[in-house]
Parts: C-alpha cells; structure tokens; sequence
C-alpha cells in the first residue's frame, strides 16, 4: 500500500502540471482568432463558458464597429451597409470554425430617426444544448458608428427578429426570439427591445413556451403553447393533448395579454 501511495502524484502536483501547460498564442487574423478561442469550448458546460465566450464576444463587437464605421460615407452622406454585406461579414469572421463548432448569424439593417441601427447577433454553439447568444446594436449617423447597446438573449436557445410597429414615443422596437431543445418538446422564448437612442430596455418577455409557436404582427403578438403536464399526462393515455393561443397586444409600455384559450391540437 505505501509502494502504490508513493507512485501516485499529489493532487497539488496535478494541478500545477496542469496550469504550467499554456497554449499558443492566437492567429493574428481574426476568423483565426475566433477559431482559437472557440475550440477551447468543447467539453465546457454553459454555466462556465462566460470566461471564453466574452472573449469572442468582444473580438466581434470591436471589429463591427471599426467596420461599419470604415464603410460608411466620408462625405457624410448616410450610406452603411445593408443587413446582407452584414451578414457576410459575419460569416467571414466565424468561416473556420467546424462541427461541432457553429455559429448562426442574425442581422439586421433598420433606418431609424434619419439614422441606421444596425444589428449584428449571432448563436454560437459547441453542442446541441450548449448555445451563447448576443446582439450587438449599432447607430450610424451622419457617416459615424457607434456601438449603441449590447444584449445578450436567453441562453441555450437560437436567435430571430421581427419587427413591430413603433410606439407613439418613436423608441426603435425589435422582437427577439428562439427556441431550446427540451427533452420531448422544443421551448421558445420571445424579448421585447425597446432602444430609445440611449438604452435597451426590455418592456416584455414569454420564459420557455412549451412547444411555443410565435406569430408576430404590426400591433400583436401571438403565441401557440401546450403546457408540459398535461401533454405528459394526455400523452401517457394515447390522447391529444390540449393546446393553448395567448395575444398581446401593442401598447406604449409593451406588450399586454388580451386573450388566452384553448385551440384544437
């Protein structure tokens, strides 16, 4: 027994064999660098991705915003790039990454109050589960870009937008929204983003719909759910489960639940 014990390495030499391993640095280019950084999230759970995950993050928002600003006219006339050139870019700049590694970009290009608000988000995954998502709000006025607002959605899940009619106030309104797998049904979460040239607010959310399907108008919002222990329950005895349609409407504060009821399944 103490042969064997004497063998054995100190869990203290471990770990400091472990923290003298460093890596190589990064490629200097930067499809290369977020590349790098995103290998190192294979295996990582998402409750301690942050460290690596910020750190693609801002690789992103930096260069967007040295790049609209670059593309956007010197002689002041309001000319950046449409949400497509956009979208390119964003390609472009997570081109090296593989499976398992993705990332799902969504843009957006919105005039806005004689200016263009630019949203630039993505879904970066290293599992089926494992999704960090974040939009990145730009404004660009009078041939300057600025980085306007930052917000980062519901983890876990994929990113889309709509966009609904603007409020009496003018504030610049988007709907952010995406789905999760669950482990029989796909959950779906849906934000309100209110931007009123200043801050991002969030004026309204719906947390993991069950099965949720989302319709969004230019005033209303409407979501098609089941609820999770009924559709276990009903399920069990080989019946229809019942399923459910909530609306909200638009109103200056957000959005309000008009209506909730059944549905045929």
């Amino acid at each position: 027994m103490a042969f064997a014990v004497a063998l054995r390495p100190s869990a203290g030499a471990a770990q400091a064999k472990r923290k003298s391993r460093t890596l190589p640095p990064p490629p200097p280019d930067l499809p290369g660098h977020v590349n790098y950084l995103a290998r190192q999230l294979l295996g990582v759970p998402l409750d301690e991705s942050q460290p690596i995950t910020s750190q693609v993050q801002q690789l992103v928002v930096d260069h967007f915003e040295e790049w609209l600003g670059s593309r956007a006219s010197p002689a002041g006339r309001q000319d950046p790039p449409d949400d497509v050139q956009v979208r390119r870019e964003l390609e472009r700049v997570f081109a090296q990454l593989h499976y398992p590694l993705y990332a799902w970009p969504r843009t957006f290009a919105q005039p806005w109050k004689g200016a263009t608000l630019t949203g630039v988000g993505y879904t970066l995954g290293w599992s089926d589960y494992d999704r960090a998502n974040v939009v990145a709000l730009y404004e660009t006025r009078e041939a300057k870009t600025r980085l306007a607002a930052l917000a980062s959605f519901v983890p876990h899940t994929d990113l889309h937008y709509e966009f609904p009619a603007p409020p009496p106030s003018g504030d610049f309104w988007f709907l952010v929204f995406g789905t999760r797998l669950g482990k029989s049904q796909p959950r779906l979460s849906a934000m309100l983003y209110s931007f009123d040239g200043h801050s991002l607010n969030s004026l309204w959310e719906v947390r993991d719909a069950y099965d949720g399907k989302i319709d969004v108008g230019r005033n209303r919002v409407t979501i098609r759910y089941l609820r999770e222990d009924e559709y276990i329950r009903e399920t069990a005895h080989r019946r229809k489960p019942p399923r459910y349609e909530a609306t909200y409407m638009a109103t200056p504060q957000g959005l309000t639940l008009q209506s909730e009821h059944e549905i045929p399944f």
